[in-house]
This record gives C-alpha cells, structure tokens and sequence, in this order.
C-alpha cells in the first residue's frame, strides 16, 4: 500500500512500506505498457537493469508470464551496460544474469535481447557502441527505462563527472562501484575497471523512466540525487527536471525523505 506525500509537488514520487510491494508496482507499471502496445500492434522497447534492486520485478514479470498469460513476444529490450572486459557466459557478467533472472523464464525472442558486450580494439568498440545507439534509435527509442541508483550516484554505469551529454560508451568503474561488486566477483582485484554503459543522453530519450530504490543503503543518495543540486557530481540528479521521471522507494530508502 502506498501513501502519499502532499509537500512533494515536485517529483513524482511513489513511497510503498517495503521493498516487496515497490517491487510489485514496478512490474504492474511494465506488464501494462507491454499490454497496452500489444493491444496497438506495437513493440514495447524496453531498457533494463541488472543488480540487486530488479531481481523481485523480474521474479514478479515471471510470475505474470506463467500465472496471468503477459507474453514478451512484442518486447524489444536494451540493457543499460555490461562490464568489460568479461565473457557473455561469465556467472558474473550482465548477460548471463538476465538470462537467469527474467529471459529464460519467458518467451522474449533472443533476436530481440540487446545487452552491450563486444570483445576487441578501442576502435572496435567505439563503432560497436555507436550501433548500439543507433539500433535504440531505429525503434523509435525506449519507450520505458528501469534503473536503479548507486551509492556514489550513477545511473547504468555512468560514474560521477559523467556529461549529461554522454551516449553510450566504454567507462571507467568508479572506486566505489568497484568495491560495491566485490562480494560478486569474490576480491576487488577480479573486479573488472570498465564496462560498457547506455549515456546519460540515451537513459534521458526514454519516454518513461522508473528509478527503483530499495534500502536504506539508499536513502543517502536519493534524497541528494531528487533534492539536492543538480550535477555531474550526482549523475542521478538530472532525473529531477524530468517530468517522465517516476521515483519508486520503499520506507527504508525513503527515510531521509521529508514527509
């Protein structure tokens, strides 16, 4: 159950009590473009995301695919990144997550899945991701964009003093991000120091955006990232002038909130 808050006029903010029914709402909000655009005869082109935070949307997607009959015959989907260098098969790598926790268990065409991952020279992957731009391009661009948010701020993997300007590209990882994944790859020094991100400019062409935020982990930057200046520094903060942009926290990370 969500409950509203009457001072925050100038986001659009949804507060849910826990992470389970924050969860809940997001895929509800995806599974109906998916149908609305079936219904149209359309694609429903989507931008996803990888981590901790979408792994009960995509539980919640699964379930609605087995119980409820959603189908993602009509989905088109994008990756936000992918770390580099590292194997597509990797247990640690974006591609084989995904897999695991959504396109395996649904019945989305592989010629359909699009997640960034190219193996060769620096020239290789600047045309490789100017592909990538130009394939988001070629479907009208994103019609719904989940994120989640980094502790130092980042959306996909586009660190602070990323241009807001900024396409899709090869990053350099963040110390912090770098330590976040440590537990995944086992030592910080298997964490890999690039990746492959969707720009800032690119997640900002989506037609709708859902930032999910989960934890208290979270309530630091999330209150920094909707309240306070707008700036590289906070790469997350260009959401705030958005109105496309929705903000889908549970109490935990909401706990800075001013309510």
């Amino acid at each position: 159950m969500n409950y509203s808050t009457d001072n925050l006029t100038q986001v659009n903010l949804t507060l849910y009590k826990n992470a389970e029914e924050a969860s809940i709402y997001t895929a509800n909000t995806i599974a109906a473009l998916i149908s609305r655009k079936q219904k149209e005869g359309k694609h429903a082109v989507l931008g996803l995301a990888t981590g901790n935070t979408p792994k009960r949307v995509y539980q919640e997607l699964i379930r609605m695919h087995n119980d409820e009959g959603l189908s993602f015959q009509n989905v088109i989907s994008f990756n936000l990144d992918e770390y580099f260098p590292i194997n597509a098969g990797d247990s640690q790598s974006y591609t084989y997550f995904m897999e695991q926790n959504l396109f395996a268990h649904v019945d989305i065409k592989s010629s359909n899945i699009h997640i960034p991952h190219v193996d060769g020279s620096s020239t290789d992957i600047s045309k490789y991701c100017n592909e990538y731009e130009e394939k988001i391009a070629s479907y009208g661009g994103l019609d719904l964009q989940l994120l989640g948010i980094g502790r130092n701020g980042h959306i996909g993997f586009n660190e602070p003093r990323s241009s807001f300007d900024s396409i899709t590209r090869l990053v350099n990882l963040h110390p912090v991000t770098r330590e976040d994944a440590k537990s995944d790859f086992g030592t910080l020094e298997n964490v890999p120091q690039q990746a492959i991100s969707m720009g800032i400019n690119t997640i900002l062409q989506a037609k709708k955006i859902l930032l999910l935020a989960l934890g208290q982990r979270k309530s630091e930057i999330i209150n920094k990232a909707i309240y306070g200046a707008v700036s590289i520094d906070t790469p997350a903060s260009i959401l705030q002038s958005l109105p496309q942009v929705e903000y889908i926290l549970d109490s935990d990370a909401a706990a800075l909130i001013q309510k």
